[in-house]
C-alpha cells in the first residue's frame, strides 16, 4: 500500500513548530493593553439604556407614587413582584401598597413593570451590585425599594412620546 501522506520531520514529530507558534502568540498578547478593569477602583460606564435593579420612587412632597394597581405584578414574567394593598382614609388616593416586595433572584430586569406603571412609581435604576448571604436578603421590601429609588424631583413624562 502506497503511503500518500508526507513524511513528518523530526521537528514536526516533536511539535516544535506548533510550540514556537504558540509562544509567538502568547508574547504578542503580553505587550497589548489590558482589557480587564480593576472593578472597585474603576467603574464601568453604563449605556443609556442599561437596566439595573427596579426601585420605587416618591413624588416631590415625599408621598408614595404607587397606588397598588397590581399592573406590575400581573405583567411580571417571572412573577417576582408581590403587592399587598391597603386603603387610605381621607386621601384622594384609594389604595396604597402595605407591602411591596420584589424577589431579585427571580427578577429578569425586563422593564415591563416600568413600562406598564401608570403612576411612574417604579423605575429600573443603574444599581447592579446585588449580593447577599441568604435568599431573604435578596427579597427587597418596600423600604429597601424606596431607599434605592429615592425621590423624583424631575417629572418624567414617559407617556408624552407615546
Amino acid at each position: 500500500m502506497d503511503d500518500q501522506h508526507n513524511k513528518l520531520t523530526l521537528a514536526e514529530r516533536l511539535y516544535i513548530p506548533e510550540i514556537l507558534r504558540g509562544l509567538k502568540l502568547t508574547l504578542s498578547h503580553l505587550f497589548r493593553p489590558k482589557v480587564t478593569m480593576e472593578y472597585p477602583e474603576e467603574r464601568w460606564e453604563f449605556p443609556p439604556n442599561f437596566r439595573g435593579a427596579p426601585a420605587l420612587v416618591k413624588d416631590q412632597d415625599g408621598r408614595e407614587k404607587c397606588v397598588a394597581c397590581y399592573l406590575c405584578q400581573e405583567i411580571c414574567p417571572p412573577q417576582a413582584i408581590t403587592i399587598v394593598a391597603g386603603e387610605l382614609q381621607g386621601s384622594n388616593v384609594e389604595k396604597y401598597p402595605v407591602a411591596f416586595d420584589i424577589d431579585m433572584l427571580r427578577c429578569i430586569y425586563c422593564g415591563f413593570c416600568e413600562d406598564v406603571c401608570p403612576e411612574e412609581a417604579i423605575f429600573l435604576t443603574k444599581h447592579f451590585e446585588l449580593a447577599g448571604y441568604s435568599r431573604e436578603e435578596m427579597i427587597f421590601d418596600k423600604e429597601k425599594l424606596y431607599q434605592l429609588g429615592g425621590v423624583r424631583y424631575d417629572p418624567i413624562k414617559k407617556w408624552a412620546h407615546k
